[in-house]
């Protein structure tokens, strides 16, 4: 037996979000159809409010109801220093550590050639025309994953950013806190190694 129309729409449209395959999508349709108390109603307001209301950054990239957002609007932070991370949620992820009190730059991607995914793919050019623009920004700190892409994308990154006066460093990576060395892997260790300091 085939699902209706309508419904064959929306499971369609779910499982082309990431991480949503067809079974999936069909299972959350039919819970919003078998929801009670106006669940249907409320999500389709909220996505309409994210579609209307949410916008990005023009500083940042990352996505805001105002524009400069409330973390490049904040005066206490340093201005100075600018983290770039892959994606918005790389920077609700430091935020929720409650250690860094620079900035940040969202490439909304990584480089990934195979991809098809190249430096105009990504929001390279608007660091570059900020990095230019403002002369406040003394310190670059590449944070993306350690994985071919975010490696690729520092990398280039690096070559990119080399022609300004600017403090380039990248966040350190090995073992984990609470992590034990006879469980981690030769990659893990070497890096571990590698990015050893004083104490």
């Amino acid at each position: 037996m085939q699902y209706a129309e309508p419904i064959l729409r929306l499971i369609k449209a779910l499982s082309t979000l990431p991480g949503i395959g067809e079974k999936t999508a069909s299972r959350m349709t039919l819970f919003i159809l078998n929801a009670k108390g106006g669940y249907a109603e409320e999500l389709i307001s909220s996505i309409k409010d994210v579609r209307d209301r949410v916008r990005r950054c023009s500083v940042c990239m990352g996505f805001s109801e105002k524009d400069p957002c409330r973390i490049c609007a904040d005066a206490s932070r340093d201005a100075a220093v600018v983290c770039v991370v892959c994606d918005y949620r790389d920077m609700i992820a430091l935020e929720a550590a409650g250690t860094y009190r620079g900035r940040y730059h969202i490439l909304h991607g990584l480089l990934s050639p195979l991809k098809g995914i190249g430096p105009d793919d990504i929001r390279l050019g608007e660091l570059v025309g900020r990095i230019r623009s403002d002369g406040a920004i003394k310190e670059i700190i590449l944070a993306t994953a350690f994985d071919a892409e975010g490696e690729a994308t520092a990398h280039y990154l690096k070559k990119a950013l080399n022609r300004f006066d600017l403090r380039l460093t990248r966040i350190a990576s090995g073992v984990p806190v609470g992590g034990h060395i006879e469980y981690m892997d030769p990659s893990t260790l070497g890096r571990a190694m590698e990015g050893r300091r004083e104490i």
